[in-house]
Order: C-alpha cells, then structure tokens, then sequence
C-alpha cells in the first residue's frame, strides 16, 4: 500500500466487519490516503490480520472487537477511537451477517435468527451511529451505510435488511444534518467475495451478471472510489442518498 493522496490526512474513520472482504478494501484504501483506521469487526484473527498488513504498508490502523448488534460493544468502540485517535470523522457501517447465512422465506426463517440477522444487518448500523455521532458533533464529519440492489428485487430477510438500511439513511441524514454529519449508502450488486462465494451458486451468480449491461461481476475494488468519495469533503452536499454500484443491475428513473 502506498499513499496517493492525503484527501483523509488528520482524520479517523471506522470501519466495521473489515476483517476480510469490501469491508477491508475500504479499510486499507482508507489507510492509503491518510485515515487513521479503526478496523472493527467480531473476527479477531483476521481484523488484527488487517489492521498489521496495513500498518506494514506505511498506513495507520489498529484492530478493535465489535459485535455491532450489542449498543455497549458500539459504545466501547467509539470510546476506544476517541482514546486511540483522539476523534471520530468517518464512520462506515459494512458489518453484516452475509457469508454462511441462511436461505430461508420470511414466512418461514425460525424467529430467533431473523431477529439476531436484523440486529446485525440493520439494527447494527444504527447502533455504530448512535454511538460515533456525539464525537463528531465538534468537526462534523460523514457516514456511508453498506446497502444492497438487494433492496430493490426479491431477496427474503436480507433485502428486508437492506430495505431498512435506505431508510435509515433518509431518515438520519436529518437527524445528523444539525451536526454537520452527512450519511449515505452505497447499494452493490453481485460482488465476487468469498462471502459470495459461499452464499450464492456459482450459477445463479452467472446467470445475474448476463444481465448486467456491464456483463462482469464487480469487486471490491469497483466499490471502494464511491466510498472514499461520499466519506469525502468532495461530497460536502451530499446525504441521505443511495447510490448504487452494480453494473447496471438495477436502473431507477
């Protein structure tokens, strides 16, 4: 990793279920253009994994647990920041239950995963903001919430979850706005992840991006200029906006 820009230079961003995955590519293309990083995530060995591969690449980032679902774990992971880095700017909420999940309809997933599975995949959101945005209030600052094109076409629970992401942006970007925190949400479409890879068959994966107008799957890297350019002071109007990165997969007028 080596630094291309300062665009993040004096800024602290936290960026939840980095340990592997989209969540890393933002954590380390955060890194590289100046933040100092707080890789949080529920997998110890691999947020610490990332966190030392970034500070061997001449970046700035440290590994803290977080169970984004738990409002005390989110509490102790905005104190630990401000203790770490003495403030918070920049907060990504990628944390979700994803890979290893289950297939399952809303009529039927048992009660109790379908709760646990919305406190991660949209409560956790709102949890990691309610307790970053009281230290944000001095500076100002932005927030990106990972969405999904699965809000838009049948997906069960986890389009549900992501349905509740868009409007959890809409409605904080009010709330925040007071403070001078902008809040929006980057919608992906087919991703190759291993989480991807676990989740979806291969050929249901193909048969999605031959109807991409853009006819290949996206990665991490695809999403990553969105990121930095919402958490941006280039994007200082805007918020309470999703924006999607998905080859053409979803195309709304």
């Amino acid at each position: 990793m080596t630094r291309s820009t300062t665009r993040f230079a004096d800024r602290t961003a936290i960026v939840t279920g980095s340990a592997q995955g989209i969540g890393e590519a933002y954590a380390r293309a955060l890194a590289a253009e100046g933040a100092s990083v707080v890789v949080a995530d529920i997998d110890t060995e691999r947020g610490e994994r990332v966190a030392e591969q970034i500070v061997a690449d001449g970046g700035i980032a440290v590994f803290k647990t977080v169970d984004v679902s738990d409002p005390d774990s989110a509490t102790e992971l905005a104190a630990f920041t401000v203790e770490t880095f003495g403030s918070i700017d920049h907060v990504v909420n990628n944390a979700a239950i994803y890979g290893g999940m289950k297939l399952d309809l809303l009529l039927t997933v048992p009660w109790d995963y379908y709760k646990k599975f919305m406190s991660v995949n949209m409560d956790g959101a709102l949890n990691i903001t309610r307790a970053a945005w009281p230290h944000m209030t001095d500076r100002g600052g932005s927030v990106v919430n990972q969405s999904s094109t699965a809000a838009w076409v049948y997906s069960g629970f986890y389009g549900l979850a992501k349905v509740g992401v868009n409007g959890l942006t809409q409605q904080l970007a009010v709330e925040l706005g007071g403070s001078n925190i902008r809040i929006n949400a980057i919608a992906p479409g087919p991703i190759d992840t291993e989480a991807t890879r676990t989740v979806t068959p291969g050929n249901m994966v193909a048969d999605m991006v031959s109807t991409l107008p853009l006819k290949r799957i996206g990665t991490p890297g695809d999403l990553v200029g969105m990121c930095l350019f919402l958490l941006s002071d280039e994007a200082n109007w805007i918020t309470g906006q999703i924006f999607n990165v998905d080859g053409g997969q979803v195309i709304r007028s």
